[in-house]
């Protein structure tokens, strides 16, 4: 299964319509979705390594504006929807302490948590709750995505082949260890 679902991303990467699906995926986790745009970002880089900085490009863009959605959520409808992503992640405890950090330490926490794995979503819901200064939160955010996503892809694009044989070989624990990546992030946050 993992192995037609990474055929089936490396052969995504080829069509007309992958940046539109990288830019969806993107745009969702910054607000609302659990899976990191990294899962389509590194097949779509490793398939075609020439196109590696439109692409982080796309993933930071969309990022972005879905990290602005995602401050809407948390500035205009927090009591409601913004509560309702909260309570699905069962991340209200952290929620809690995330507003207490922005009190404290607002720009950090941004440009710390924009570079992890922990779940973006979780810091652009709460700056928008704690009502944090949106061109800082943007400007923080388009330098942390940036970041993560063309350091992914410049390192891709130079080591491309080896990285592809590696992920390749060892798909199915490099599938594992990301999933436990992800899932870690989320946990971290309840006790962080």
């Amino acid at each position: 299964m993992i192995r037609k679902l990474y055929d089936w991303t490396m052969g995504l990467a080829a069509k007309p319509k992958a940046l539109h699906a990288l830019g969806a995926v993107s745009f969702a986790e910054s607000s609302f979705f659990p899976v990191p745009p990294d899962i389509l970002l590194i097949p779509m880089v490793l398939a075609r390594p020439e196109r590696a900085y439109t692409i982080a490009m796309v993933c930071t863009v969309t990022s972005v504006l879905g990290g602005m959605f995602g401050y809407a959520i948390g500035y205009f409808l927090y009591a409601t929807l913004g509560q309702a992503v909260i309570d699905f992640y069962g991340l209200q405890e952290a929620a809690i302490r995330f507003q207490a950090w922005y009190r404290d330490y607002g720009l950090m926490v941004i440009l710390a948590k924009g570079l992890t794995p922990i779940p973006y979503k979780i810091v652009t819901i709460m700056s928008g709750a704690a009502s944090f200064d949106f061109a800082v939160f943007v400007a923080a955010s388009v330098l942390t995505r940036g970041l993560r996503f063309f350091i992914v892809a410049g390192l891709l694009r130079q080591f491309g082949e080896p990285i592809r044989e590696f992920v390749e070989k060892y798909l199915t624990l490099l599938f594992f260890g990301f999933l436990l990546l992800v899932i870690g992030g989320f946990v971290a946050l309840k006790y962080i």
